[in-house]
């Protein structure tokens, strides 16, 4: 597979998810790690979102899913509400989506996707609102 069709596909790929949040992870990591960027952009986004077994309303889901689950990373669940949303997630489903991580990830972890999500849901009715968070 040529390296920089991956990179084509994978941002192509980013931005139909994320629109310009996912540019603005990108910026973020050029003055300190731009093969990351580049990492970033290749495999997950090149490689495994354009695989065809899915379509990308189910792969966000199972993005929020997993972040909301590890309870650590509020900055990625943050741009990957966002990304849901985008391709056709409702504000419904995803605060079943974090409700139910509840049982397996705990209260807390749940609590935590709960407010990121609020964020998220707060910023999109502000049409200046810009998200700044990393991959």
């Amino acid at each position: 597979m040529n390296i920089e069709n991956r990179y084509e596909r994978g941002l192509a790929k980013l931005r139909e998810i994320d629109g310009a949040a996912g540019q603005r992870v990108l910026d973020s990591l050029e003055d300190i790690a731009p093969d990351f960027a580049r990492y970033l952009i290749e495999f997950p986004f090149g490689d495994v979102y354009s695989r065809p077994g899915l379509d990308l309303k189910s792969r966000e889901i199972a993005v929020v899913a997993a972040l909301t689950a590890l309870g650590n990373a509020a900055s990625q669940l943050k741009v990957h509400i966002q990304g849901a949303l985008n391709v056709g997630v409702s504000r419904t489903e995803l605060v079943e989506i974090i409700m139910q991580m509840a049982v397996y990830a705990g209260f807390p972890a749940a609590l935590n996707g709960l407010a990121a999500a609020k964020e998220v849901f707060a910023q999109e009715r502000e049409p200046d609102a810009v998200l700044s968070h990393t991959a």
